[in-house]
């Protein structure tokens, strides 16, 4: 229950899509398009559902590796 109202939280949500549009920034200063559009369409979403942006950014960070 506390999770699901942390996450929930207007401060999270912003600070989880500020940080997937910034990934997506540094996307396509690297040259990667696809990737950057694929990140943005994660930052919309991550409004309604920060998990969802937890997640891809971890996927990132992964993939980046």
């Amino acid at each position: 229950m506390v999770l699901k109202r942390f996450l929930g939280s207007s401060a999270t949500r912003t600070l989880t899509v500020v940080s997937v549009v910034v990934e997506a920034k540094r996307a396509l200063e690297n040259g990667s398009k696809l990737r950057a559009m694929a990140l943005l369409v994660v930052a919309a979403l991550a409004w309604k559902w920060a998990l969802v942006g937890l997640v891809a950014q971890s996927v990132v960070k992964g993939v980046r590796r």
